[in-house]
């Protein structure tokens, strides 16, 4: 199949010559690279720890959450008329 990727230069650059050492086309050394890549994925997956976020009491909340929403768009609004006035 065709399809068109974006790869780095030096990358690139670094393919190529290693397709030249070999007397391989480009297209075959992608196929084997990233063939190669998919299936070393599993295998660094499997090594590393499951993360774990931790979580931290930070207290009562300092304002009423049932009003966040027009806290939120106030804050907004505020926002806004500082880039307008700013243009000027």
């Amino acid at each position: 199949m065709r399809t068109t990727i974006r790869i780095d230069d030096e990358l690139l650059r670094t393919l190529k010559e290693q397709a030249r050492k070999e007397d391989t086309p480009l297209t075959r050394l992608l196929d084997r690279t990233l063939r190669a890549g998919i299936r070393a994925s599993p295998k660094l997956s499997a090594r590393n720890r499951r993360h774990r976020e931790r979580s931290y009491a930070m207290g009562p909340p300092r304002i009423k959450l049932d009003k966040a929403l027009a806290l939120a768009a106030a804050l907004e609004d505020e926002e806004i008329v500082r880039k307008v006035l700013g243009r000027k």
